[in-house]
């Protein structure tokens, strides 16, 4: 009987990060990867050619729709610092874009601090 308990789900990944980005801490100067920036997938015709397991979970994260990059380190359980190479490389590859965070315009309405104090709230409930 095949045994399936899955040991990463107690212990954590097995894989160091560092591995997953071959020693590197920081993606190329090409790509200014903020944590509020939008990553969107970029179709291609040819798949993800040459895009290990680590980078091609990330990027089916990216093609469940547009999201930021502090989400994607979120939802893929890795360390921002990994997230930001590894977004650096599928951009390389030209599999994703990286699009700079929206800015506020001067003037434009802002959150209801009403709205925000209640959200405050309700997380210290929990």
């Amino acid at each position: 009987m095949a045994d399936d308990h899955w040991y990463e789900d107690e212990t954590g990944s097995m894989v160091r990060p560092y591995t997953v980005t071959r020693g590197r801490t920081r993606p190329s100067d090409r790509h200014s990867i903020d944590l509020m920036s939008r990553v969107t997938a970029v179709e291609t015709d040819d798949g993800t050619p040459g895009v290990d397991h680590a980078r091609a979970a990330l990027l089916d994260l990216v093609r469940r729709g547009p999201r930021p990059v502090v989400e994607l380190a979120a939802d893929s359980d890795l360390p921002l610092t990994v997230v930001r190479v590894l977004l650096g490389d599928l951009a390389e590859d030209g599999l994703v874009r990286i699009d700079a965070p929206r800015r506020v315009p001067r003037g434009a309405p802002t959150a209801d601090p009403d709205l925000l104090k209640e959200i405050v709230e309700r997380l210290r409930e929990l």
